[in-house]
């Protein structure tokens, strides 16, 4: 079974420490944990518009990045540097919240629509649709009205456990990934999801 052949892992995400520990920037924590495990150190890339990290993962060498654009303009940041270094949507996973997933679960997938992620969204507006993506379950608010509000606030004590556990499940299947394939990969992320009902009652802290 053939790898994929991933070059460069983006997590999406809002630039500042007023939005660092909001469930928003799911994708920055993947990459941020990501790159500490791998040894990798950020530097800004102000051509680009991100900060950019070289990691290596299960003998292969990967660009890490989290764009500084702000969410709703990540796809600028990551064509800018998809271009300059001649990487194929294919060879990309980008790594978002997801509040159609529960908190602890975690799902991969190949291509699709932007499922409403306004990051997501820019990137295919620049880049088309043809990448891999790693969606971070968050969990919904309950009504369409309250989801900009969740999304950048924080999440409670005991749904912030759940996502670090889906979070970590994810970054170990990740040199399965790059070594047996997406199916292998699928497979242990798909089968291992923590319980939703796990997480605690809205509004703990």
């Amino acid at each position: 079974m053939t790898g994929l052949p991933l070059k460069l892992v983006v997590g999406l995400g809002n630039p500042g420490p007023e939005y660092a520990r909001t469930r928003h920037n799911a994708g920055f924590w993947y990459v941020d944990e990501l790159a500490r495990g791998c040894g990798a150190g950020w530097k800004r890339e102000t051509r680009y518009q991100c900060e950019l990290a070289r990691a290596a993962v299960a003998g292969r060498e990967l660009w890490l990045m989290k764009p500084q654009t702000f969410m709703n303009r990540s796809g600028a940041a990551v064509q800018a540097l998809a271009a300059f270094y001649r990487i194929a949507p294919a060879e990309m996973l980008v790594v978002h919240d997801d509040i159609d997933l529960p908190p602890g679960v975690v799902r991969l997938k190949e291509g699709g629509g932007h499922g409403g992620h306004n990051g997501v969204r820019d990137v295919i507006a620049q880049l088309g649709a043809d990448f891999w993506r790693l969606r971070i379950g968050v969990g919904h608010p309950g009504t369409k009205h309250q989801v900009i509000d969740a999304v950048l606030d924080r999440a409670t004590a005991a749904e912030q456990a759940l996502i670090d556990a889906a979070l970590q499940r994810a970054q170990a299947a990740l040199p399965e990934l790059l070594c047996e394939g997406a199916q292998k990969a699928m497979h242990r992320l798909h089968t291992r999801d923590e319980p939703a009902a796990a997480a605690g009652a809205p509004g703990e802290k």
